[in-house]
């Protein structure tokens, strides 16, 4: 499906903001507020983020990239995500973010004792907690553009 965007019209300010602005507006603020108030640290918050990305294949939250103070994940960053089992540049709170956010998305069903505990080894209930509305916006929102057909006509915003 394709959303009409009026010419002259950014489509997820149009999307978002001005069809739905009951539900657009709030959902924008929480989408917002996952990256304004997160206190993971940068590489397990775009680990889970891009593996939800590389699930949803929403084009453009596939190429942004979280910038905090300047500092973004390296280059090759998306393809270790892809092979967040082997790579050997994640430590383990990266990885269990990767995997958490490819169950959460593929299989909530089969999170087992086995996984929370190491979870739980990990991080704290907060984190947890935090992590998983992440990647509940994430899946949601990304999945959203995506099937609406605006993440290939959002643009990222210039430096």
């Amino acid at each position: 499906m394709n959303i009409d965007i009026p010419e002259g019209k950014d489509p997820i300010g149009y999307v978002w903001g001005e069809m739905v602005p009951g539900i657009g507006t709030a959902a924008a603020a929480f989408s917002l507020s996952v990256y304004a108030n997160t206190t993971l640290g940068l590489r397990e918050f775009e680990a889970a983020r891009l593996r939800i990305a590389q699930i949803n294949g929403c084009v453009f939250c596939l190429d942004w990239r979280t910038d905090r103070d300047g500092q973004k994940v390296e280059d090759g960053f998306p393809d270790a995500v892809t092979q967040w089992r082997t790579t050997e540049t994640f430590d383990e709170r990266t990885r269990l973010a990767a995997e958490y956010a490819e169950r959460y998305a593929l299989d909530h069903h089969g999170l087992d004792d086995e996984f929370w505990a190491r979870m739980k080894a990990g991080y704290s209930q907060q984190e947890i907690v935090e992590l998983t509305m992440s990647i509940g916006s994430w899946l949601a929102f990304g999945r959203l553009n995506r099937v609406l057909g605006i993440d290939t006509v959002c643009v990222l915003p210039t430096a």
